[in-house]
């Protein structure tokens, strides 16, 4: 028996990244999964990459009428949802004097309003009892240059899982937040000269080295089983230790 054994779950963003890492590792431990993502052949890819127990839904969590579609069908095809993870979102950077109306909305649609949404809208398939994560960031806590609105975006996203949290207390469903640090994921072998970027920065880092998704992913499987069922409310840091020391 795993630990989420025979629960229903929601992975947003699940077609790269943090959010493919936890729905394998949902999976692997019994679920059925349901993920997103806005690009349909990469969100075919990972539905293959998972292998069983998963369906992929395209649509992008900031458009309503996408995520009326997604939980019409989790309704029709499985009638609950035990879990949700809220991961899907977007990161970009300018300086204050250069930031424009299109940087501040695109953040704030995608990172905010969608996690909202997301969770209002999954609320009438949750049962009693239910787990709803967040993935938030370490940004919330530290002060980058260049990184205000993405932070300002993640510090709300902190902030929801203490108002969700006595928001749905009666239904005792828990609400919290993972906030990943610097993670090894795809956006990173993007840019110009990563291999001594990513070496750079981890000399910032306690622990020496950029996190993995999976190791993110295993922090959220904590969240959403009953090994955390007197947790709610709470932050977990999975940072290596960089935003702790």
């Amino acid at each position: 028996m795993g630990k989420l054994e025979g629960k229903i779950a929601l992975v947003t963003g699940g077609n790269s990244g943090i959010g493919l890492a936890t729905a394998k590792q949902f999976v692997n431990e019994g679920a059925y999964v349901f993920i997103t993502g806005r690009r349909e052949p990469e969100l075919a890819v990972a539905a293959k990459e998972i292998g069983r127990n998963v369906t992929g839904v395209q649509g992008d969590v900031s458009n309503l009428g996408d995520l009326d579609r997604l939980f019409a069908q989790i309704k029709r095809e499985k009638g609950k949802l035990d879990i949700v993870f809220a991961n899907a979102g977007a990161a970009k950077f300018a300086p204050l004097g250069k930031i424009t109306e299109e940087h501040y909305d695109s953040l704030f649609n995608s990172n905010v309003k969608g996690v909202l949404f997301t969770v209002q809208k999954a609320l009438p398939l949750m049962p009693d009892g239910a787990s709803v994560i967040l993935n938030a960031s370490v940004v919330a806590s530290k002060g980058f240059p260049d990184w205000s609105v993405y932070s300002a975006t993640k510090g709300a996203v902190r902030s929801f899982a203490r108002t969700w949290t006595t928001d749905l207390k009666d239904r005792r469903i828990r609400v919290n937040a993972v906030s990943p640090g610097y993670t090894d994921t795809p956006p990173w072998h993007s840019i110009e000269g990563a291999e001594q970027v990513m070496k750079n920065i981890s000399t910032s880092i306690p622990l020496g080295r950029f996190g993995t998704p999976e190791e993110v992913a295993k922090a959220v499987v904590f969240l959403a089983s009953d090994d955390s069922s007197y947790v709610t409310g709470a932050e977990l840091f999975v940072d290596g230790g960089f935003a702790q020391v």
